[in-house]
């Protein structure tokens, strides 16, 4: 499942994919995999994309807002971007990005995100 996601975010990150074309594939379940709990493991490279099926959740830490750090757990970040509502599952897209000096805490959507300093990864959340 790694290589085809590698592939298809190859393909995604350059335009060689359609909106529709991405979508029938995820919806397929030809891509997508069910998401981790949070992205320990999945942020060495900064520019990687996945592809995960994220159920929403208002329980968990996570910390950042619009950019969250490695550790924050996807589903409540999912809810807190105002994604997903709480118990909805769809296929979202997450990009490992550089992380910010600092990851500022809000309280969005039903869930709280807290402040915290400069960490190693860090990855932002999106709709296909």
């Amino acid at each position: 499942m790694k290589v085809v996601q590698e592939l298809v975010a190859y393909f995604d990150k350059r335009g060689k994919l359609s909106r529709r074309q991405l979508k029938k594939l995820l919806e397929q379940n030809f891509v997508a995999s069910d998401a981790p709990p949070n992205m320990h493991g999945l942020c060495e490279s900064v520019g990687a994309i996945y592809y995960f099926r994220v159920t929403g959740v208002t329980e968990g830490q996570i910390w950042g807002t619009d950019i969250y750090s490695g550790d924050s757990i996807i589903g409540a970040a999912a809810v807190h971007a105002g994604l997903l509502k709480p118990g909805a599952t769809a296929v979202l897209r997450v990009t490992v990005v550089t992380p910010p000096e600092e990851f500022p805490g809000t309280e969005r959507n039903g869930v709280t995100s807290t402040q915290y300093g400069r960490y190693q990864y860090a990855w932002t959340l999106s709709v296909i």
